[in-house]
């Protein structure tokens, strides 16, 4: 385990027990205004969508607006700069996805550093990815696409969202576990992505559940596997990949951190309220629709898991030689 995978951890399983009767009183008066949730992407997607969710359940029960505000740009590294700055006071808070992790190896120079400068509060839900072929694409079934794809090496496009985006960074781990040659095609964001797929200008596509999924079940594209490593509700009969590569998982997840030094009581507030959101059936059916699955727990969980993404995806950066500056 390397030092700062360490040291994260060790702040973090250190959050629940801070005992300060200043941090207790904070708590009890929080929140006393308008509490801002940034996200790192456009409005619409499923980051946004899953802020905008759990903000208004927050908001319902602790009586204060939270505000989504869109700071999309740079692979959500000025919406991860904005809070990694901001006061820690639990009034500005981050809706965190993989990107996070994967940006922590991807960048060569960040302004924050994630493991130091974010403090975990709670993870929310997980989607997998699909395989998914254009219908024309000569494979039914996850086997006979590897089998084509290793008899033609270099020759299958896969569209992603963007470098270094959870579906592009899909690609790259079935490349390094499975040994097969895939072209990955960029676009800037999943919904280009998807419709060159439509259109069959690309022929397969790591996508993302949430914009696929109506697509898949119409049958204008054809699910292959799912990232996860057990297969999706929404999918059922689709395999995981999981079952053929043992070990291989890469879904996108979602959960809410904050600046470190944030109180502890304020931390333990938000993760209570998030785990009673993600025990109502109402709120779970709405992941649900999107495909996810929700993955409740405490603040440190939330740690082991980014701290875990972060160390698995810089081993699959190296691998696939991506640097952005």
């Amino acid at each position: 385990m390397n030092h700062s995978r360490r040291k994260f951890l060790q702040l973090t399983s250190g959050l629940a027990v801070l005992p300060a009767l200043t941090n207790i009183a904070r708590a009890e008066a929080y929140p006393a205004r308008p509490v801002r949730i940034i996200v790192g992407f456009a409005a619409g997607g499923g980051t946004d969508i899953t802020a905008r969710l759990i903000g208004q359940r927050l908001n319902e029960r602790l009586g204060q607006p939270f505000i989504v505000e869109n700071r999309p740009g740079a692979g959500a590294n000025i919406g991860m700069d904005a809070v990694a700055k901001a006061t820690p006071d639990g009034y500005t808070l981050l809706l965190v996805s993989p990107g996070s992790a994967i940006n922590a190896s991807l960048y060569e120079k960040l302004n924050y550093n994630f493991i130091r400068d974010i403090a975990p509060i709670a993870a929310i839900h997980r989607t997998p990815n699909v395989l998914a072929v254009h219908p024309s694409f000569p494979a039914n079934t996850y086997a006979e696409f590897v089998a084509y794809a290793k008899a033609n090496p270099g020759k299958v496009n896969v569209a992603t969202s963007g470098i270094g985006a959870s579906d592009h960074m899909s690609g790259e781990l079935f490349r390094m576990m499975v040994g097969v040659e895939l072209v990955q095609v960029h676009y800037r964001g999943a919904a280009p992505a998807i419709t060159d797929l439509l259109a069959g200008q690309v022929q397969a596509s790591f996508a993302p559940m949430a914009p696929a999924l109506e697509h898949l079940k119409a049958g204008k594209l054809r699910p292959l596997a799912v990232t996860t490593l057990a297969r999706s509700d929404a999918l059922q009969d689709i395999p995981a990949i999981n079952e053929t590569v043992p070990g291989f998982e890469s879904s996108t997840w979602y959960g809410l951190a904050t600046p470190m030094g944030t109180s502890a009581a304020i931390i333990d507030t938000l993760n209570k309220e998030i785990n009673a959101a993600l025990a109502d059936p109402a709120i779970s059916k709405r992941f649900a629709d999107l495909g996810g699955v929700p993955i409740p727990g405490s603040a440190a969980d939330f740690g082991k898991l980014i701290a875990d993404e972060t160390e698995k995806w810089a081993k699959v950066v190296k691998f696939a030689h991506v640097k952005l500056d």
